[in-house]
C-alpha cells in the first residue's frame, strides 16, 4: 500500500469524518460530498457527478459533470478519476449506508477497482471496510477488540487469517459460503491475506484510527 490516499466523500456521509490531507493525498467530491467537505474546511481538488444530490452545479475550477441517466455512479466516477490519477489506495466517506442498492453498488465498484491493484477503505457510522486483492493482506495492532468478519467477492484462494480467534491457513472462500463471518478480535496483533481474488474485510472503528490504518 502507497503512502499517498485518494479521499472521496459521497452525499450519504455521516458525523465523524476524519480527513488528514498529507503532501501528494488528493480529495474528491463526489456530487453531494462537496457539501459535507465545505463543513469541515477540507476544499476539493476536483468535483465530480451530476450534481443531482448537491442540487446545482458548483462554482469550483476543477469539476466533472456528468448526465444524470449514465450507467455509473458518482463514486464509480470518481473512483475512476482517482484511478487515472495513479492513485492506489481510496478512503471513502459516504460509501455505506443510506439507499441499501447504492451501498452494494459502492461494494462492488470498489472490488473491481482491487481487481486492478487499489485497496478501498469505506467508513460510516463506525462501520469500517476494506477491499482488497491478489497478494495484498490487512494488518491490525495488539489491543484491538470486538469482531470482525471476512466476505470473499466471488472466490478468494489463499486466505489467511492469523491472531483472530478463528484462524485459517491458505483457505479458499466463496462468495455463497460465509465462512469468515462473525470472528473475534483477541488482543493479539492480527494479519489477514490473501493469495489470489478479492476480500472484503469488515470491523468497527473510529475514523481517524480508520485513516491512520489506511495510511
Amino acid at each position: 500500500m502507497s503512502n499517498n490516499i485518494c479521499y472521496i466523500v459521497g452525499a450519504c456521509v455521516t458525523d465523524g469524518m476524519y480527513i488528514d490531507k498529507k503532501d501528494g493525498d488528493y480529495v474528491i467530491a463526489a456530487d453531494g460530498g462537496l457539501a459535507h467537505l465545505d463543513k469541515i474546511g477540507v476544499c476539493a481538488d476536483l468535483c465530480v457527478g451530476d450534481f443531482d444530490s448537491l442540487g446545482h452545479i458548483p462554482e469550483h475550477d476543477n469539476k466533472i459533470c456528468h448526465p444524470t441517466e449514465k450507467d455509473d455512479t458518482d463514486t464509480a466516477l470518481a473512483l475512476a478519476e482517482g484511478m487515472k490519477r495513479g492513485y492506489r489506495d481510496f478512503v471513502i466517506y459516504g460509501g455505506l449506508g443510506g439507499r441499501l442498492d447504492h451501498t452494494m453498488a459502492n461494494l462492488q465498484n470498489c472490488a473491481g477497482a482491487a481487481d486492478h491493484g487499489a485497496v478501498c477503505w469505506l467508513w460510516g457510522e463506525e462501520n469500517a471496510v476494506c477491499i482488497f486483492g491478489d497478494e495484498t493482506d490487512l494488518s491490525f495492532e495488539e489491543g484491538k477488540e470486538g469482531l470482525v468478519s471476512v466476505f470473499a467477492i466471488d472466490r478468494s484462494t489463499g486466505v489467511t487469517i492469523e491472531g483472530l480467534k478463528y484462524p485459517l491457513d491458505n483457505a479458499c472462500l466463496t462468495s455463497t459460503v460465509p465462512l469468515g463471518v462473525s470472528n473475534e478480535f483477541t488482543g493479539k496483533s492480527a494479519r489477514i491475506s490473501v493469495g489470489d481474488g478479492v476480500l472484503m474485510v469488515m470491523w468497527n472503528d473510529d475514523a481517524k484510527s480508520f485513516v491512520e490504518r489506511a495510511r
